[in-house]
């Protein structure tokens, strides 16, 4: 069966969705679909290929549909400048032809509409519902064949609004990945880690809403206790460099920032790490219900205590047998939960026991056949 993932989006890129389509893609052709994917030309900062940027097997087509980079522009138009991008790729799309038995697959909700009334069967992955717009959304998707949602969060609303064509396919990982040989010591020297150190360690994109504030200013209440270092990995370079100054101006020598790192470096850092942190705030419908983040599946897959956030979206796979859950927005309840799992040994490895053992049905193959028996399914 012939599969075109279609979005609008650049690739390769660093932002974790760029990885997540190309994965599926690899995923949906190692279980036997002709897979293509089609995206815009983009400027793009990035030189590599998306097979070997992300560390992905060559079985698939990227085609890449020409169309004009009104990105470049942002500065000048701010939001506009994607609304323009998104309608020029949309009006190349119009005069692309598919063979009828082509599934469609996208996160694009004008791309489901539009591949729809071209006549061929089309899957709309969704990863949040929208919080303005809602009767445009819902005319825009609702001739698409099936919806998969990223979490029963995202989920439930589709429900609400009336759509009886879901289901709830979480982001995975791939567990090979993370069998990591290297010694930790070797690791710590290789990333000039500190030795003899409490690791605690976030990864992910710098955002608000991620937690970053509340880890720097617990970074600013711990920094007496010398033996606990922060580690932030990922980011932007505006952001990586807006918190650098942060922690300089605070002088938080008890917090360091490697910025963006490849996805292969990723196995390595966490298992460095005594915690990894997943301190998400609720300050957003993202964060409160619709998430399902990579690297809650990631830092499973590596056999290290969590500390996370006590929220909806985290609770569909986090619990108090995998994880340590504390209260949101709250610098001292964060504390409370490293310093009890830096307290205990025998909790901190029984969590990460339970963690791995319940990650091993959140792998983006399993997520693939998920997704490709609704495809076969008519009804």
């Amino acid at each position: 069966m012939r599969l075109i993932y279609i979005t609008n989006a650049r690739v390769p890129t660093e932002r974790a969705h760029g990885y997540q389509i190309c994965k599926m893609c690899e995923e949906f052709s190692n279980n036997e679909m002709q897979v293509e994917l089609w995206v815009p030309t983009r400027n793009n900062p990035i030189k590599e290929n998306a097979f070997s940027f992300y560390g992905l097997k060559k079985n698939f087509k990227i085609r890449y549909i020409k169309s004009f980079d009104f990105l470049k522009f942002v500065k000048y138009f701010g939001k506009y400048s994607f609304y323009t991008q998104s309608l020029l790729f949309f009006l190349k799309l119009v005069f692309k032809k598919l063979d009828k038995d082509a599934i469609v697959y996208t996160r694009s909700p004008e791309i489901g509409w539009l591949f729809s009334l071209k006549g061929n069967r089309t899957i709309y992955e969704a990863h949040k519902w929208p919080g303005s717009k809602v009767r445009l959304y819902v005319s825009l998707i609702k001739k698409v064949d099936k919806i998969v949602c990223n979490s029963l969060g995202t989920e439930k609303k589709f429900k609400e609004a009336g759509f009886n064509n879901t289901i709830t396919a979480p982001n995975g990982v791939d567990l090979e990945d993370f069998k990591v040989e290297e010694n930790i010591n070797d690791l710590k020297e290789k990333f000039n880690l500190p030795l003899g150190k409490k690791l605690v360690m976030y990864i992910g994109h710098l955002y608000r809403w991620k937690g970053i504030d509340v880890i720097i200013r617990v970074a600013e209440i711990l920094l007496a206790r010398r033996d606990v270092i922060f580690i932030l990995i990922g980011g932007t370079d505006e952001d990586v460099k807006k918190y650098k100054q942060i922690a300089k101006n605070r002088k938080l020598t008890n917090l360091v920032l490697f910025g963006y790192q490849k996805k292969e470096k990723i196995p390595e850092f966490l298992k460095c790490a005594d915690i990894l942190l997943l301190p998400n705030e609720p300050i957003s419908r993202e964060s409160i219900e619709f998430t399902s983040p990579i690297k809650m599946f990631e830092y499973m897959a590596s056999k290290r205590p969590i500390v996370a956030s006590d929220l909806p979206s985290f609770e569909e796979v986090l619990n108090k047998n995998n994880a340590v859950l504390v209260e949101p927005s709250d610098p001292e309840s964060l504390i409370k939960g490293i310093e009890k799992v830096l307290g205990d040994s025998d909790l901190a490895k029984k969590i990460s026991k339970q963690a791995h053992k319940d990650v091993q049905k959140y792998t983006w193959n399993k997520r693939a056949k998920r997704i490709i028996q609704i495809i076969y399914a008519r009804v």
